[in-house]
């Protein structure tokens, strides 16, 4: 039971630790023009 214990604790680790990597990366004043550029891509007329 200790094994399955730490199993599950070290992937619940896991993964709040890719979530905190995941937002710190997308949220990063350094990559904001990059990220928000494919969002003004979308709204551009195609016909221009």
């Amino acid at each position: 039971m200790p094994g399955d214990l730490l199993a599950y604790l070290v992937f619940g680790i896991g993964l709040v630790v890719l979530f905190i990597w995941i937002v710190i990366y997308y949220y990063s004043k350094k990559r904001h023009d990059r990220i928000e550029e494919a969002k003004y891509k979308m709204l551009e007329d195609d016909d221009e």
